[in-house]
């Protein structure tokens, strides 16, 4: 007898809640898993809700249980990565074995580390930071696991993104929502190198592509991304939407290194810094290879983002 369908969505955030959307327009079961999660309206209104703590091993179980395809789209506080990656992986772990369910691994790519030329998923994970070596370390639970024969699992990577419910990135709301406020556009680094951008949704529906099809198991896959500009080429189109004259506040690294002296979320940043300062150009191929190129027009994917601010008031 085939199982029936239910896709379990840990984490309520941006990424997880675009994944959820993804499947509910598919009429799949959907259950969102986080620790305060609360019943939703509109289009998520479909969406079962179960409150978890997932690094509890007997909640991992009881969230996952019946699971077909579990995707982990939590993320911990931004300061608390090196302490919380792992024990989320291990519960989720936990959760797909005992219920023969995929997993399905939404990550970035800081296990890579400063990279040279474009970033490719051949690349060894040398990252040097804290938040770097922990994303190296969770993927690497989630592969071995597969291997091993615990589970069945994959990796999809994203670089930095931007999109509906995305305030926190880089191109999140002191980018939209600032330039909505009439107020200039603020960014790290050096605006004028190249830099790939990852549209939320496409993250999202290269997910839910890779917990559908058993070709992508075991594997690492950079999902599709518009074709990379510099960061300023972004900013342009972002202004050029709202007929308005690009205006541009950089941050100075330097600025940004001295508060991370005495600020815990700068230093977290600043470690961040080399995306910006050097190119960061993702190769997405290897994705395209296998399942084709499902990546939103850059124009389309900016204005789905401004309408998104433009309805929360920017």
């Amino acid at each position: 007898m085939t199982k029936p369908e239910r896709h379990v969505i840990v984490g309520a955030g941006p990424l997880g809640l675009s994944v959820a959307e993804q499947l509910l327009a598919q009429h799949k079961p959907v259950r969102v898993v986080s620790r305060h999660v609360r019943p939703f309206s509109g289009t998520l209104s479909a969406a079962e809700v179960f409150p978890a703590d997932v690094t509890a091993l007997d909640q991992a179980r009881a969230a996952c249980e019946g699971a077909t395809v579990i995707y982990h789209c939590a993320v911990p506080r931004y300061t608390d990565w090196v302490e919380q990656c792992a024990p989320l992986m291990a519960g989720l772990l936990e959760g797909a074995a005992a219920s023969g369910a995929k997993l399905v691994y939404g990550d970035n790519l800081y296990a890579y580390g400063p990279v040279t030329g474009p970033i490719h998923e051949g690349l060894p994970a040398a990252a040097m930071d804290r938040k770097g070596k922990a994303r190296a370390q969770v993927a690497d639970m989630l592969l071995s696991a597969h291997r091993a024969g615990r589970i069945r699992g994959t990796i999809g990577r994203a670089s930095d993104f931007f999109g509906p419910r995305v305030t926190m990135s880089a191109m999140g709301a002191r980018v939209f929502g600032a330039v909505l406020a009439g107020r200039p556009a603020e960014v790290m680094g050096n605006p004028d190198l190249l830099h790939t951008w990852t549209y939320i949704e496409d993250f999202a529906r290269a997910l839910v592509v890779l917990g559908d099809r058993d070709e992508a198991l075991g594997e690492v896959w950079h999902v599709p991304t518009a074709p990379t500009l510099t960061t300023r080429q972004f900013l342009q189109e972002v202004f050029a939407q709202l007929g308005m004259e690009p205006k541009v506040k950089v941050t100075p690294s330097w600025l940004l290194r001295t508060l991370g002296m005495v600020v815990p979320i700068m230093r977290e940043i600043a470690d961040m810094l080399y995306e910006f300062e050097h190119p960061f150009v993702v190769d997405h191929g290897k994705y395209e290879r296998a399942f084709g190129n499902t990546a939103t027009p850059r124009k389309e994917a900016i204005r789905k983002t401004l309408d998104w601010y433009r309805s929360r008031g920017a």
